[in-house]
């Protein structure tokens, strides 16, 4: 297989260089992600009379292989980044491809280990990748550019089901079947068509936790634990509470979608020119007033308008996440990049193993705790952004110290 020094790529054509196939990942993998996620409140309501605590449990089942993404560290000892990711982006779609083939707890439990085997390796990989192969002058805008294509590939998606699901009388197995099966074939395709690129600076191949990387732990920690409650929680209220189809709660993700088609080039612009800690202020900010306005839908019975507006609003605060990463990559050690992010991925899952089932069952006794809970985190999140300094470099990755310092173990 033929290897390429990065400094090199510029040289191949424009499809076959390194940010043309992270942007062909960024589109491959929503097509079977969204789909399973676009039809998964309603297939395990319909298919398998799920309850609050059912789709808790099957959250925690999701999260564990991401709290076990730290064994990317030993797999990369033996195959290359970019093959590993590529690999367990076909693994994702071939597990969502037989998804409907197991319409039973046990059975949706089991594909969803696999499916999120490779959706969690996928991801930890590919965060990796866009930090080593993207220029730090133009990570922000890259990185916001690459999300907006991974929106469009997700709109189409969703078009399509929103389309086609009554006219032609889809099923759960036909849609799991392409969308699955396309993302596979993407996998294979770029595998065998694009060559492997060699960075200037080997990545450490084990564990690394480093003490002036704790901010950025603690961010990733905050950040997965408030994720999970929305992740979780907020699509299945627009079933259970609202009565949402199908199609009802594909229009509700389109809508979501082309917003941020739109507004994530733009964010990652906000985030060049303000700098992480306003970009993260900003949205630790807004993500409280949202979740304690989810909370009122249930406290004082706010309708669908605003459960809807919600929705696509806490979307765009999300989108503001990639600061975290730019954070991260101007604060660390070239040869860190991919073991931390394989230790941060394990972070950020460390409460979604044990979050959504717990938070399941006090969604049985009162949902709008649920979201209260997320305020309280949107809330620790803003206080730890307060902590990231105006201009983060190594040896200034918090106020505490100083620009001129050298960085410390």
């Amino acid at each position: 297989m033929k290897i390429v020094q990065l400094e090199d790529a510029h040289s191949l054509p424009v499809w076959r260089r390194p940010v043309a196939l992270l942007f062909v990942m960024a589109m491959a993998m929503p097509v079977a992600f969204a789909t399973w996620s676009a039809l998964l409140n309603n297939f395990v309501i319909e298919v398998a009379s799920f309850d609050g605590s059912d789709i808790g449990w099957l959250h925690t089942v999701r999260e564990i292989p991401g709290f076990f993404a730290i064994g990317v560290i030993a797999l990369i000892m033996f195959i290359r980044e970019q093959v590993l990711g590529l690999v367990a982006l076909a693994m994702l779609g071939a597990a969502t491809a037989v998804t409907a083939q197991f319409p039973t707890m046990g059975g949706i439990l089991a594909v969803t280990m696999l499916s999120s085997i490779g959706f969690h390796y996928y991801e930890t990989v590919n965060q990796s990748l866009q930090l080593q192969w993207i220029d730090k002058a133009r990570a922000p805008q890259t990185l916001g550019w690459i999300l907006s294509a991974g929106s469009g590939a997700t709109l189409i998606v969703y078009l399509l089901i929103v389309v086609s699901w009554d006219r032609f009388g889809l099923t759960y197995n036909i849609v799991y079947w392409l969308s699955g099966g396309f993302t596979a074939v993407v996998a294979g395709f770029c595998l065998f068509a694009y060559p492997q690129f060699e960075t200037p600076h080997p990545q450490t191949k084990k564990m690394v936790l480093r003490k002036r990387y704790w901010l950025y732990y603690a961010l990733q920690f905050m950040s997965g634990a408030r994720r999970q409650i929305f992740v979780v929680f907020a699509g299945f209220m627009m079933v259970e509470q609202f009565d949402f189809a199908v199609d009802d709660i594909t229009r509700l993700f389109m809508l979501t979608l082309i917003i941020n088609m739109i507004a994530a080039p733009f964010l990652g612009k906000l985030v060049a020119v303000f700098g992480e800690r306003r970009a993260l202020i900003f949205e630790y900010v807004g993500l409280c007033g949202v979740f304690f306005a989810y909370g009122g839908i249930y406290y004082f019975g706010w309708g669908v308008v605003l459960a809807t507006t919600l929705y696509v609003v806490n979307h765009i605060f999300f989108s503001l996440a990639l600061a975290i990463k730019t954070y991260f990559q101007k604060i660390a050690d070239p040869q860190d990049i991919a073991p931390t992010a394989a230790v941060a991925f394990t972070i950020n899952h460390i409460a979604a193993v044990f979050l959504p089932a717990l938070l399941g069952y006090i969604w049985l006794q009162s949902p709008g705790l649920v979201f209260l809970l997320a305020a309280g985190m949107a809330i620790v999140s803003l206080f730890l952004s307060l902590l990231i300094p105006r201009h983060p470099a190594p040896g200034h990755e918090t106020v505490f110290q100083g620009r001129l310092l050298a960085p410390a173990e």
